[in-house]
């Protein structure tokens, strides 16, 4: 194949063999509206900017709907967690459900066949499989629960509830499952989990608790999604490090974001990873990208293109996604400069 017969998917495949593709391909799972809308006004969606930029990759993510809102501007969605909304595409969980066995038990989760489940995966699997990497968003088990339950209670019941967490996260697990399967037969290249796991210093909970409690349900979901026929790419925010080694021997075919405000650094994972895993990332999205100029940007996305697409294997994105707060014309400049490097 010439190098400039390449189209998206099949740069972005490349990528993820571990292979040097024509040029470094570019991704996003996230762009708020307020970035695509400077550039396209009247845009329905981040797939507006993804199509007429040429990003290598398009997706969408699995749809719970809201099936309350209530009267402080708050919503109920159906796995019956509350949110509030706010200025970024993501809204809040601020109440969830389930505290105790007996509501456990009393709780049915979303039907993971509801009509509409994979949003609007059949849309761009009709317009894009084959030309560009059709990408599926959902989690595993581990944020889901939080929301049920509440992150701090989650993560006191691993040392007094353990019974409930592990049937929680079970539940959890079987209906990510399901959906995972049914998007993958529907057309999705890559399942991008995106179980958060960490902030800033460190891992939420330990490696010990890790191992118990998530790391088991990220392998079942991991194989499922292999066993599918399709690849899958880690999501995690923060710094992961005391515990990359066995999200890895999962079997994970990619890591993102890496991020560097986190201590995550690209060069060490690509140095120690990267024959086993395809690189996402790491263009910084906090200061750089609201607040550095077009110089400054250029020259990260050339820093780091040299070093994690260093004999292939690297897709660039940003360190988490765009939000509504990134500068426009930064972001613009991250992917002009990308897609003019070979």
């Amino acid at each position: 194949m010439k190098e400039s017969e390449m189209n998206g998917y099949q740069r972005i495949m490349e990528a993820m063999a571990l292979r040097k593709p024509d040029r470094t391909p570019v991704a996003e799972f996230i762009i708020d509206k307020k970035v695509y809308r400077h550039f396209f006004p009247e845009a329905e969606s981040q797939l507006d900017l993804e199509i007429a930029w040429g990003f290598d990759a398009v997706g969408c993510g699995v749809r719970f709907d809201p099936v309350e809102t209530l009267d402080d501007g708050t919503f109920i969605d159906e796995w019956n967690v509350t949110y509030r909304r706010n200025a970024e595409e993501v809204a809040h969980p601020i109440k969830g459900c389930i505290q105790s066995m007996d509501d456990l038990r009393n709780y049915t989760p979303p039907d993971p066949f509801s009509p509409g489940r994979l949003g609007r995966l059949p849309e761009l699997v009709e317009k894009y499989k084959g030309e560009k990497a059709i990408i599926f968003h959902q989690r595993a088990a581990f944020m889901w629960s939080c929301y049920l339950m509440g992150i701090d209670n989650m993560l006191m019941n691993f040392i007094l509830e353990p019974e409930l967490c592990h049937d929680l996260l079970d539940m959890v697990l079987d209906v990510n499952l399901k959906i995972a399967r049914q998007a993958v037969r529907a057309g999705a290249d890559i399942i991008v989990l995106g179980d958060d796991y960490a902030h800033n210093k460190g891992p939420l909970f330990s490696p010990a608790d890790f191992r118990t409690f998530i790391l088991p349900r990220l392998k079942k979901m991991v194989d499922t999604i292999h066993d599918e026929g399709a690849l899958v790419v880690k999501h995690s925010d923060g710094n992961i490090m005391k515990i990359l080694d066995d999200i890895i021997d999962t079997g994970i075919d990619g890591l993102n974001p890496i991020e560097p405000v986190a201590g995550m650094d690209i060069g060490l994972i690509k140095e120690k990873y990267g024959n086993r895993i395809s690189i996402w990332g790491n263009i910084d999205c906090g200061d750089l990208l609201c607040n550095g100029t077009t110089d400054q940007v250029r020259k990260a996305v050339e820093e780091c293109i040299s070093i994690a697409g260093k004999n292939g294997g690297h897709i660039l994105t940003s360190s988490n996604s765009i939000h509504s707060s990134v500068n426009p014309e930064n972001y613009r400049t991250m992917i002009e400069t990308a897609m003019n490097l070979k």
